[in-house]
């Protein structure tokens, strides 16, 4: 199935007073350092010191910073068309009609408040009707499109047969996310964990359920025992172990009594066709959980997870209580945002390249794609003259990889072909309604291409997401048109700032498919292994020290980095902004860099690499991140990827005795 490598500069929208205050030319916002602080010392405190010190997260976020700036700044570049369309009447059927009344629809608290539980009366009534296994594992596989349920369907590229779409089961269905929050023994989860209960008895009390504080217990007791099952984010890591096909006959020796075809049919998956298994332990363990458990109890949590999923479009106590746990408790986000704001991201998965459409046409000139071409070609350029020059590779692997660079697709602003909505239908005045049947024309968009050729020009993220990806099954990078903004892209700003802010990135979505799941992956999308064994071994030795590099750092007292789990990004994060400076080295044609603001060019390279990383985060936030995240905090992206970078060392002149300092020799160097 498809392995998606995500940039996540940002995990939240921000407010929109947060401007970015760029010195003109050089692209460094020199308010925010902290002259205090040598960037020999500290980059990222150097470079965002004084900025960390006097500024506070909004009551309303989890996090802070540049990342969360350019976001609001999309939002609000959205919202603008948004209130347009939904200020005067539109074609019926049109995009902007749907568009519109799913906007107004959303921001109608009013009539959510009003409409009660009538909305989810329908679903609540089928999952009292479950009266046996196989009509819960039926009902799972129908309610695949609204929401969190124990056993996931989704469609990707085969990874043996990248030509087309297989489908795969995973493992889901768990109200807090993720097993360390059901399993570890921190006060931050316990805190997490009795939080959860409450929030389960307000749910089943909504329902009118008369022992809404024992049914929550047994809820959660259940979701305990399938969160004991799951495997870790580590383990899933591994391309190779995720990837077992299995035809019908397979699945019911690996998981006997499940209703394997109620399921199928359910989730309306073609007859008899091979599902590839993600995590098999899991799989056996639920089919033992759905014949040993109470279905009773499974019941209650059949309608849990439907009210959790609904949980923003229903009446103010539910989205009240939702918040209360997932945001305040989890995240430590103190108020709610703005409705719009959620409303833009409820958008962005309904309908979003159809707001993608408008967005490209207001926001996103020409210009832009053109030069974000050119630094894209600049920077595989030099990707490709780096493994020339590599010593650990040998030749034949060398020759691979130049190979699999070569058939690298690249993807920037917005797809060519946009996505065909007609059959969606919107309705005014049915927020909820019309979220369904968006999840389920998405849902059913992708499960009639299984067994199907692949389509190489869809995207998977909006025009309007600030944010890039690396696609391992298709070889493709992809920079959707909002990340081509300030700071990470300034057309009036000097080079040096650009790659070292987009240039970095690009160079960390191309290194994604030469990291420790990327490179498993050959130029066509094909998981195999193209590597000789030494050369696989001489490249393990080598992540094996980020690893330990980032083992060391601690955002939280007491909860270190698994530097396992964030191998693959921060390998991306290491050798994009590595490849990105060679990039820049290139573009100076053997001139010296100019002097800006009293910084040289290099020197400004890496302030506007470590600028981008400014950020603030919450220590509830920080903690769920180190929980779910393979992305580092943005102080040891920064940092971790520049204390290996020679240009860094050159640039500023470390020694010895420096808190950046690294001898050369121990310096990691990859691509």
């Amino acid at each position: 199935m498809q392995k998606t490598f995500r940039l996540a500069l940002v995990a939240a929208a921000c407010a929109a007073t947060c401007a970015f205050a760029a010195a003109a030319g050089s692209g460094i916002d020199r308010a925010g350092m902290d002259a205090g602080v040598r960037p020999q010392d500290d980059l990222f405190l150097a470079m965002n010191g004084d900025w960390i010190r006097k500024t506070e997260i909004p009551a309303d976020k989890s996090t802070w910073g540049i990342g969360t700036q350019v976001r609001d700044r999309s939002n609000e570049q959205v919202r603008a068309i948004v209130d347009e369309l939904a200020a005067k009447p539109q074609a019926a059927g049109s995009n902007a009609q749907k568009v519109a009344d799913f906007y107004r629809a959303y921001m109608d608290v009013e009539a959510l408040d009003k409409a009660g539980a009538g909305p989810v009366a329908a679903s609540l009534k089928e999952a009292d009707a479950v009266r046996d296994p196989r009509e819960l594992v039926a009902l799972m596989g129908r309610w695949q499109a609204r929401g969190s349920m124990p056993l996931k369907v989704s469609v990707g590229v085969d990874e043996k047969h990248p030509g087309v779409y297989a489908a795969a089961y995973d493992q889901d269905g768990l109200g807090l996310g993720d097993r360390d929050y059901y399993l570890k023994d921190d006060p931050r989860f316990a805190t997490a964990r009795q939080a959860y209960v409450s929030y389960l008895t307000r749910l089943l009390a909504f329902t009118g359920d008369g022992q809404s504080t024992a049914h929550a217990a047994q809820v959660f007791e259940l979701e305990k025992k399938l969160a004991a099952v799951q495997w870790s984010r580590e383990e899933q890591r591994d391309p190779v172990k995720a990837y077992n096909p299995k035809e019908p006959a397979e699945l019911d020796a690996l998981a006997p009594g499940l209703a394997w075809p109620a399921f199928a049919a359910a989730a309306q998956l073609p007859a008899g066709g091979k599902v590839v298994v993600r995590q098999p332990s899991y799989v056996t363990a639920l089919a033992g959980l759905v014949a040993s458990e109470p279905i009773e109890t499974w019941r209650l949590y059949l309608k849990t997870r439907r009210l959790d999923d609904a949980a923003t479009l229903l009446p103010r106590d539910i989205r009240d209580a939702a918040f209360d746990l997932h945001q305040r408790v989890v995240r430590g986000i103190q108020q709610p945002p703005p409705r719009w704001q959620d409303a833009m991201g409820a958008l962005d998965g309904a309908l979003g390249e159809a707001v993608g459409q408008f967005y490209v046409a207001r926001n996103f000139p020409p210009e832009s794609r053109t030069r974000a071409q050119a630094l894209v070609a600049n920077l595989l350029k030099a990707y490709a003259g780096s493994i020339d020059q590599l010593t650990w590779m040998s030749p034949a692997t060398k020759k691979a990889a130049h190979e699999k660079l070569s058939k690298y697709t690249t993807k920037i602003g917005y797809p060519d072909k946009w996505r065909d909505y007609s059959a969606l239908e919107i309705r005014p005045g049915d927020a909820l309604g019309n979220a369904d049947r968006a999840a389920e024309f998405e849902y059913r968009r992708r499960i009639v291409r299984v067994g199907k050729a692949v389509d190489r020009g869809e995207w998977d993220m909006t025009p309007q997401t600030v944010n890039a990806y690396y696609e391992g099954t298709l070889n493709e990078i992809v920079f959707p048109a909002a990340i081509l903004q300030p700071p990470f892209f300034d057309a009036a700003a000097d080079d040096a700032a650009n790659y070292g802010a987009i240039g970095a990135v690009i160079g960390h979505e191309i290194s994604h498919g030469f990291d420790d799941e990327g490179s498993q992956y050959d130029g066509d999308g094909l998981l195999r292994d193209w590597w000789t064994d030494e050369d696989r071994k001489a490249f393990d030795a080598i992540t094996s020290k980020l690893v330990a590099q980032y083992h060391g750092y601690e955002p939280i007292p007491g909860h270190p980095l698994n530097g396992k789990l964030t191998l693959g990004e921060n390998i991306a994060d290491l050798s994009g902004v590595q490849i990105s400076f060679k990039a820049y080295e290139l573009s100076l044609g053997g001139r010296k860099s100019p002097v800006i603001d009293g910084m040289t060019g290099e020197q400004r390279f890496f302030w506007s690499y470590a600028q981008v990383w400014r950020q603030k985060t919450r220590d509830a936030e920080a903690l769920r991140r180190i929980t779910i995240d393979p992305h580092s905090p943005g102080r040891f992206r920064a940092d971790g990827a520049a204390i290996n970078a020679d240009g860094f060392h050159e640039a500023f002149g470390t020694k010895a005795g420096d808190g950046m300092w690294k001898a050369p020799a121990d310096r990691i160097r990859l691509w």
